[in-house]
C-alpha cells in the first residue's frame, strides 16, 4: 500500500458528499488538494487557521482511479499530492475530526 494521502475538509461539506466526492477545487482548479502526513499541519495552519469544524480524510492512493500528481502550485519548493479526478468513497479509509495545531487524529503505527 502506498503512503496514505490526506484531505482537509469542513465537516459540513463532507456531510453532503456524494459518490464520488468532488469538492469545488476539482471544478475550479482541476484537482483535489491533498497532503502527506508531514504536510497536514502546514496546510491546516495556512488555509484553515482557527477553524474547529474540520475533518481529516485519510485516502488509500492505491484505490484511486484518477492520477495523483505531485506539484508545487505555490512556488514554495514543496510538492503536494493532487488527485486529478473525483474521489471514490471506497478509497477513503478513515475520517476523523482535526483541530489545527491539535493532536494527530490517527494511530501512528498505521502511518509507517
Amino acid at each position: 500500500m502506498g503512503a496514505p494521502l490526506f484531505h482537509i475538509v469542513p465537516a459540513r461539506e463532507w456531510e453532503h458528499a456524494a459518490e464520488p466526492f468532488a469538492p469545488a477545487s476539482l471544478q475550479t482548479e482541476g484537482f483535489i488538494h491533498c497532503s502527506v502526513r508531514e504536510q497536514v499541519p502546514l496546510v491546516a495552519a495556512a488555509l484553515f487557521a482557527g477553524r474547529a469544524d474540520l475533518l481529516l480524510v485519510r485516502i488509500d492512493p492505491d484505490r484511486l482511479a484518477a492520477a495523483v500528481r505531485w506539484e508545487d502550485c505555490y512556488e514554495t519548493g514543496e510538492e503536494f499530492p493532487h488527485i486529478y479526478g473525483p474521489l471514490p468513497l471506497d478509497a477513503v479509509t478513515d475520517v476523523r475530526p482535526y483541530l489545527p495545531g491539535g493532536r494527530w487524529p490517527f494511530p501512528d503505527p498505521e502511518e509507517r
